[in-house]
């Protein structure tokens, strides 16, 4: 017993060095393998190899869930589990439906004990942003939505959820956000951006003919990539129309008949009509390929671009729109849009922009090599997978 327990420490002790000496041979976010390593090496708890993307984790709901009066963050230093004590908090029952517009907590089933050296974020999963699901991550005496910082963090993680549109019934063990790791802030720079165009061709339009970078006319000078609205496909969009209807998450794909949540949306004329606080399903005009040694990210727009949200679930996989052997075009992005403002929308209009990020290294399983992709053969607006 005794050498079976030396054996053990020994084996953990050689995983711990081998995640440091590969993880600190280069900077930026950790791929696929580096994230196999860490679970192994006991710095992420709670998960498994399944839940292993290309340059994400899942993070999953456990069945602790907790009613909350209005949203909150903890203070520096303060346990999500002390917080609790102090909240109007109310034990939320499993299986029960999460009302729209509710604020509701829920731990999640990952803790971490992250190396010195690493820190992260998180994005929601694609299919809760398409439900209107917001989830925003929150980490042990962290004072930040979706952020675990500072690098060397440890501790419990936990999710406040608020279903804007409809009511959702969420199972023990969904995954509803991605967990992105990194050891150094890596995003391409305006001229690593035009060399990156060049290179791989990140952008297509929807017919497959490249976009150069003197091509993208509209700019913000930041390292970010500007997108705009597809209004040639035959159907624009959807808008949510489903608020008194019941959705649930362990259904699985294609179970749900989209009239029944969301109606379409087509173009009449050379724009389209957004109404204040309504929810939309959306697409870019752009096909954005990511290449394997890149991430990608959708970040928020400025009010110079109008008043509105355009995406809750933003984190793009390496080799999205690559093809398993770099022959792909690209694909378009799905946008989910709620405006703060009524909206007339033109074509090549502004609508969302990306960024890239440089991996420390290429991931083993890209996403287009994936044997799964529950998005990888979208074409202009695309709903959650639960819909037909």
């Amino acid at each position: 017993m005794t050498v079976f327990v030396i054996y053990f420490a020994w084996l953990i002790l050689l995983h711990v060095h081998n995640f440091r000496r590969n993880v600190m041979s280069k900077k930026g976010a950790l791929p696929d393998r580096l994230l196999h390593q860490m679970i192994e090496a006991g710095f992420i708890k709670g998960s498994s190899a399944n839940h292993v993307g290309p340059a994400s984790l899942d993070l999953c709901v456990s069945d602790e869930m907790y009613r909350v009066n209005g949203m909150f963050q903890p203070r520096m230093g303060e346990p999500i589990r002390k917080l609790i004590e102090r909240l109007d908090t109310r034990p939320h029952k499993l299986g029960a439906p999460f009302e729209r517009e509710v604020v509701y907590l829920v731990r999640l089933n990952e803790s971490l004990e992250l190396p010195q050296n690493i820190y992260g974020y998180c994005n929601p999963k694609s299919s809760t942003g398409r439900h209107d699901v917001h989830i925003r991550v929150l980490a042990d005496g962290v004072p930040r939505y979706d952020a675990v910082t500072p690098a060397g963090f440890s501790g419990k993680l936990w999710a406040v959820i608020i279903s804007r549109s409809y009511p959702v019934i969420i199972p023990s063990g969904e995954p509803l956000s991605q967990l992105r790791l990194f050891n150094a802030k890596t995003h391409l720079s305006d001229e690593e951006i035009e060399i990156a165009f060049t290179k791989w061709g990140l952008l297509h339009t929807l017919d497959g003919k490249h976009i150069s970078y003197n091509d993208v006319k509209i700019r913000d000078n930041d390292g970010s990539v500007i997108l705009t609205l597809d209004l040639k496909s035959p159907i624009a969009g959807y808008k949510c129309s489903g608020e008194q209807r019941i959705l649930d998450f362990s259904r699985g794909k294609n179970t749900y008949d989209p009239k029944d949540f969301f109606e379409q949306i087509r173009v009449y004329g050379d724009h389209i009509r957004l109404r204040r606080g309504e929810f939309y399903i959306l697409s870019t005009a752009e096909a954005v390929l990511v290449p394997p040694s890149l991430a990608c990210e959708m970040v928020d727009m400025d009010s110079r671009s109008g008043e509105f949200r355009a995406h809750y679930a933003g984190f793009i996989d390496p080799g999205w729109g690559y093809g398993k052997n770099g022959e792909g075009k690209g694909r378009p992005l799905t946008l989910e849009v709620r405006p703060f403002e009524d909206l007339v929308i033109f074509e090549n209009h502004p609508i969302a922009k990306i960024k890239f990020e440089q991996m420390t290294e290429t991931p083993e399983n890209h996403y287009d090599l994936k044997a799964i992709c529950n998005y990888g053969t979208q074409s202009g607006p695309k709903l959650a997978k639960q819909f037909r």
